[in-house]
């Protein structure tokens, strides 16, 4: 009976069986640092896509400051 069990749970549908699991640097890579990557990559596109004029420095100007 235990088999039978087993059995209605892993095939659920026709034909869909599950694959190999994934090691636990792939199971890191895929769902810690890829968005992680991805989040940080995106913030500073739009940090240096948005960011104050000010801030973006004084290179190749005279007249940095009037008192």
């Amino acid at each position: 009976m235990n088999s039978q069990l087993l059995n209605l749970a892993i095939n659920q549908e026709d034909g869909s069986l599950p694959g190999e699991g994934l090691t636990a640097l792939e199971t890191f890579t895929y769902f810690v640092l890829a968005p992680a990557g991805l989040f940080i990559g995106i913030s500073l596109i739009v940090y240096f896509a948005v960011r104050p004029k000010n801030a973006r420095g004084n290179a190749g100007r005279a007249i940095t400051k009037i008192n």
